[in-house]
């Protein structure tokens, strides 16, 4: 536990989160949490290791890429050096509020993910949803004052991919059970795993909330997690939505 080591964390000690999740009740991001936990750390030495990083693969040593987000550049560049390796390919990128937004919220998309594969939907279906994810995703991280570009790299895109996806992914395996007609609870009782998303979407609503964001999809995937809502009624709150301009609250 950090708190446990604190006294023994020099203030310039570079910190790289691995976590992606909204603490309860704060709503606090993890680089955050770490900076309330050390006050006296230097804030431009705590960072985020994120992106597609399925745990699996790259056990499996298969091809991979992340990005290091740190607001002290060089202290990036040097840390990339560090992580970076044949098979594991890392960027760097002094947005920390966007890639660690993006990491916490790809977990609330991926159960929407999940809940539509389990209903046998195809590739337009999958398309669609992943795309106005990111289209949430972006909108959201950028009022918290994440970067744009940030959210079509690797920490926003890659990961949303990735998560929403694959059948690795512990959030998409709740969306998976969630869309072939079981609730919450049974899925949640058959993993000997735990989906963030099953507890960081009530924070990234509440976040949504604080700062005005309409967040349909993730609203609806919190009808399902906390309101006993179906698959079936939340396909059609999202589908008998009135259609205006793609762009239109983007963020920019």
């Amino acid at each position: 536990m950090l708190v446990d080591a604190a006294a023994f964390i020099e203030p310039a000690t570079p910190i790289v989160s691995l976590s992606k999740g909204i603490e309860e009740g704060s709503l606090m991001r993890m680089t955050e949490v770490t900076a309330d936990v050390l006050p006296d750390h230097d804030r431009t030495h705590i960072g985020v290791l994120t992106g597609p990083n399925l745990a699996r693969e790259i056990a499996e040593g298969q091809p991979a890429a992340a990005v290091i987000a740190m607001a002290d550049e060089d202290l990036a560049a040097r840390l990339q050096a560090v992580f970076h390796g044949p098979t594991f390919r890392v960027y760097t990128n002094t947005d920390v509020i966007g890639a660690e937004s993006a990491g916490a919220l790809k977990n609330v998309m991926a159960i929407g993910a999940g809940i539509a594969h389990g209903m046998g939907f195809g590739m337009n279906s999958v398309a669609t949803f992943i795309t106005r994810a990111l289209f949430e995703l972006t909108r959201l991280g950028t009022a918290l004052g994440g970067k744009p570009l940030t959210f079509a790299g690797l920490a926003g895109m890659g990961d949303l991919i990735a998560t929403c996806m694959s059948e690795q992914s512990r959030n998409h395996r709740v969306g998976f059970g969630i869309g072939r007609g079981k609730t919450v609870e049974e899925v949640v009782s058959e993993m000997n795993m735990v989906a963030e998303g099953v507890k960081s979407t009530k924070g990234i609503l509440s976040i949504a909330h604080r700062e005005g964001i309409e967040m349909p999809i993730a609203e609806q995937v919190g009808r399902v997690l906390y309101e006993g809502a179906t698959a079936d009624e939340i396909l059609g709150n999202l589908m008998g939505r009135a259609a205006g301009s793609e762009t239109e609250g983007l963020v920019t």
